[in-house]
């Protein structure tokens, strides 16, 4: 079993930064892959950035350019560094994992892009 717990949602300014944290947690030996997903009012939960542990990336088109994945392995933590913010990006955002045993989700965390 995986445990995901997301960190770093908040209220931000249209322009501003923010960074979300993912940390995993049980049998993180297992995991293979990570994402962060998010889901607006009324929407679709949308893939915003995945990571394969072997180092590739895959960005949605709306984020793509202004937000970067990453990980460190050593802390089981991933991470979404979102720059240049826009209000379309509020939503909740999603921490993925996938594993041997299966696919695990986070509980989700707010972000709120407003003046």
């Amino acid at each position: 079993q995986v445990q995901l717990v997301e960190s770093g949602g908040g209220l931000v300014q249209p322009g501003g930064p923010l960074r979300l944290s993912c940390a995993a947690y049980g049998s993180t030996f297992s995991i293979y892959a990570m994402a962060w997903y998010r889901q607006a009012p009324g929407k679709q939960r949308d893939l915003v950035a995945a990571i394969a542990f072997d180092g590739r990336t895959d960005y949605g088109d709306s984020v793509q350019g202004r937000f970067i994945i990453s990980r460190d392995a050593a802390k089981n933590t991933m991470y979404l560094q979102m720059n240049t913010l826009k209000p379309e990006d509020t939503a909740v955002y999603y921490c993925n994992a996938v594993a041997d045993s299966g696919t695990y989700w986070g509980q989700g965390t707010q972000v709120t892009v407003s003046p």
